[in-house]
């Protein structure tokens, strides 16, 4: 199944195809294609919402979380009631964007994207669309792309600033040449401890839709092949050149495939009996607890001394250890585990 194309279906993109960009030929192009997003909350919402109503034909929605209070501020296929059933968010996405356009094929993945499945989820589509919230999964996204021959766009936001680059591999620098690695465990903010403007994940989100609807329709030398940041609240926009020059990115450039073959990132483990997961941490790090520990105290209890730091939100408690090791009571499910140590801790 398809988006079609027959005349009564082409007047529901008539306000898009009669676009020079795009014309009747790349609405059709459009309806040809699929697309995966990868995340649905802030971003995946937006980015899931666009392509459905532009008309694409296959849309793949990969989410492990659940729909809760606090996410309808910002993520927008989402309301009250998907958050007292506790909906997965991939099966709510899936269930509003089917009454938008019954043209379109939704399909809904309730899972954790992880080096064992990951190409599985991405090799039958056109384009992949980061919707994700952790470094650790756009760099596994960046190795099964590149891998794969799939474009993807990476896109990011956190408080009133986000950030978009469309990659195409072997064409375009990819993301471990703009991050050369895993920033530090609990060094970065998240959402969840700094926040984030719902208009932020909105522009970001409309920007990758954009990028990827040249893709799709074939324009592809319309492509800002630069990182586009924007700061909402402050009203800054730059575009920032990624260059290659004087040195070989391992994943493009030499076909290592570090996070997909599962040598760098996280391991987790289900602990028996104590009702808890353990991540250890690939490459292990010094933390700072003081740092880390500024960031929790609003959103939850925070205590440390040098050898621990415990951080208590909601059911859930915290250990984490100097080198990263972080242990999850109140939690049985890796992929609930992952899903909170992103959103607290980073990664």
């Amino acid at each position: 199944m398809s988006a079609s194309t027959e005349p009564d279906s082409l007047n529901r993109y008539a306000r898009q195809s009669i676009l020079a960009e795009i014309g009747v030929e790349g609405q059709r192009r459009l309806s040809r294609s699929a697309v995966a997003v990868i995340g649905c909350g802030a971003l995946g919402t937006n980015i899931a919402n666009s392509m459905v109503r532009a008309g694409v034909g296959r849309v793949r929605i990969i989410d492990r979380d659940f729909v809760e209070l606090s996410n309808l501020q910002r993520q927008v296929l989402f309301d009250e009631e998907d958050s007292k059933q506790r909906l997965p968010k991939a099966i709510a996405a899936a269930l509003k964007l089917r009454r938008i356009n019954s043209q379109v094929l939704v399909e809904a993945v309730v899972t954790d994207i992880h080096p064992g499945n990951v190409e599985q989820m991405i090799n039958d589509v056109d384009l992949v669309l980061d919707g994700t919230d952790n470094f650790e999964t756009r760099f596994l996204i960046n190795d099964a792309c590149v891998k794969l021959n799939v474009p993807w766009i990476y896109g990011a936001v956190i408080a009133t600033v986000g950030m978009t680059l469309p990659i195409i591999p072997h064409q375009t620098p990819c993301f471990r040449c703009l991050l050369s690695g895993l920033p530090p465990a609990g060094s970065t903010p998240t959402c969840d401890t700094a926040g984030v403007l719902g208009t932020t994940a909105a522009i970001i989100a409309a920007l990758e839709v954009t990028e990827a609807l040249k893709l799709l329709t074939g324009k592809v030398e319309a492509l800002q092949r630069k990182l586009y940041y924007v700061d909402v609240w402050n009203g800054v926009t730059e575009r920032l050149e990624i260059s290659k020059e004087g040195s070989l990115c391992p994943t493009c450039d030499l076909g290592q495939f570090d996070f997909l073959e599962a040598r760098a990132g996280s391991r987790l483990t289900s602990l028996c009996g104590h009702d808890a997961v353990q991540i250890s941490l690939e490459h292990e790090t010094e933390i700072s607890f003081l740092q880390l520990a500024e960031r929790l105290r609003s959103v939850g209890q925070v205590s440390f001394n040098a050898y621990l730091l415990r951080f208590s939100v909601d059911s859930y408690e915290f250990f984490m250890f100097p080198n990263g090791r972080t242990i999850i009571k109140g939690c049985t499910d890796p992929a609930a585990a992952r899903t909170l140590f992103a959103r607290y801790i980073g990664m």
